[in-house]
């Protein structure tokens, strides 16, 4: 049986391909139908273009329409054009006379995938369709991979709506749009690649590659071969001619973590690319000219590491055309329920649990750590917290952290007002809409609710009237109506 194969959510599909046969002549018609069927494709078939176009119309959808050109009423060429109109994803071929070849042509500038002449082989007709439906299961699943970049790093997918990201995520949208080498700076566990990404999948070059690698991770003596390549022998154990980094990122985007950390060498050919966007292999004799964005990004201070001696003046100055720096997590605590939420949801899904929430308690605690390790380390807390807890509610007892307050280095007394307001408001409605889902879920039930939710039933109707929270359905705590 043919049958298209592709991979999606980790699971191969197998999917049966659809057919319409449009042929006039009786016996031409009846042997398309056997080789297809014999195939094992799922064939229709119909005697006239007023048949296909009615089959259309009806809201038939086909992988491929094979169509005779030259039919009573409706041709060939007026399938095809229902066909494009109906469902455009749907590919065409065309059978024609050897002397009407010029109308196969012009089937094929208005959208057919091919034309077979008459008379044919079935194992001719049969190889076009084959060809016709891979490319179309190819541009399926191109779009589909397509629609997973976008939906991944989408720039709203980046979570934060405090003044210090509302204005990174205004420069990252604009320079998305652009061309030019972007430098971003930041603590590790900030999300520089995730920014890095987001520039590339929103800009121009989003169709071509998107290519990582950490410098900080490879040692000097390897730099230079991952990312320019080697020639055959050019060193002891290369064996065989190496393609850089730099060459497979063609077309697409070099995103260089750790910059800070590339050895003097490498940063002779960086700049010598940033240039002429020309790269020369170890050991080879001549340039080869690629066409890469860089995006470089950095824990470190460059303009020290620049009044060290450590990074090359020129180079930095190429890098650093638009910068852009993510703030650390304690500089834009406002942020952390939204996060705090956004990784809930993530690993209760992940890891097949209920939904869960923090204590009004956990959630202070959360808010009043440093974070010395960002996001991450909050990614990871939280995802700790999921996998551990066997409460719908997750407590103090909980987070691996120190429960006291925390005091911020130079602090802005106003800006922590601001602060304090916004972050009060988001627990209070998470407080909320914890208490109605609970309610809602429990039919009213006060005292299982109070258990679910770790407070006292007293402290439940204070909130409840708080809120003003009625819940759907009313149950006595009897549970007699």
């Amino acid at each position: 049986m043919c049958r298209a194969t592709f991979w999606q959510d980790n699971f191969l599909i197998m999917k049966n391909y659809k057919i319409l046969v449009v042929e006039d002549q009786d016996a031409m018609r009846e042997s398309l139908l056997i080789a297809f069927k014999d195939e094992g494709y799922h064939v229709e078939c119909v005697s006239s273009g007023e048949g296909a176009i009615k089959k259309l119309s009806d809201g038939n959808v086909y992988d491929l329409v094979v169509t005779d050109l030259k039919m009573k009423k409706v041709n060939g060429l007026e399938v095809l054009n229902a066909v494009k109109t109906e469902n455009p994803a749907t590919e065409v071929i065309v059978i024609t006379a050897y002397g009407a070849i010029s109308t196969a042509v012009q089937a094929i500038r208005e959208g057919a995938y091919d034309y077979v002449t008459k008379p044919f082989r079935y194992q001719e007709m049969l190889k076009v369709a084959k060809n016709a439906l891979e490319k179309k299961e190819l541009k399926e699943r191109l779009k589909y991979l397509e629609g997973e970049v976008r939906e991944k790093y989408k720039l709203e997918g980046i979570i934060g709506n405090s003044a210090v990201m509302v204005e990174v995520l205004k420069v990252t949208a604009d320079v998305s749009r652009t061309e030019s080498t972007v430098l971003i700076t930041g603590e590790s566990g900030t999300g520089k690649e995730l920014i890095a990404r987001a520039i590339h999948y929103n800009g121009p070059r989003s169709g071509y590659p998107f290519v990582v690698i950490n410098c900080g991770a490879l040692p000097e003596n390897l730099q230079e071969s991952e990312l320019f390549g080697h020639a055959k022998g050019s060193f002891t154990g290369a064996v065989k001619e190496k393609v850089g980094l730099f060459h497979h990122a063609h077309k697409g985007t070099i995103f260089l973590d750790e910059i800070g950390e590339t050895s003097a060498s490498t940063q002779v050919k960086l700049l010598r690319f940033l240039q002429d966007g020309e790269i020369r292999q170890v050991g080879g004799n001549k340039s080869i000219h690629v066409d890469v964005r860089i995006i470089a990004a950095t824990n470190e201070n460059l303009e020290r590491a620049v009044n060290q001696g450590r990074f090359r003046k020129d180079l930095f100055y190429r890098i650093n055309v638009i910068r852009i720096h993510l703030p650390q997590l304690k500089e834009r605590k406002e942020d952390i329920p939204l996060l705090v939420n956004y990784f809930l949801e993530l690993y209760t899904d992940k890891l097949k649990k209920d939904k869960r929430v923090f204590s009004g308690s956990a959630m202070a605690v959360l808010l009043n750590y440093d974070w010395p390790g960002n996001i991450r380390e909050l990614q990871n807390i939280v995802e700790r917290a999921v996998a551990l807890s066997k409460n719908q509610v997750i407590g103090v007892e909980a987070l691996p952290l120190p429960t006291g307050g925390f005091v911020a280095h130079n602090s802005n007394p106003e800006r922590d007002v601001t602060v304090k307001s916004s972050i009060v408001e988001t627990l209070s409605e998470q407080e909320k809409n914890a208490i109605v889902e609970a309610m809602n879920k429990y039919g009213g039930n006060q005292t299982k609710v109070s258990q679910v939710l770790g407070i006292s039933t007293t402290t439940l109707w204070r909130k409840i009237k708080k809120y003003k929270i009625k819940p759907q359905h009313e149950i006595p705590d009897d549970g007699i109506k």
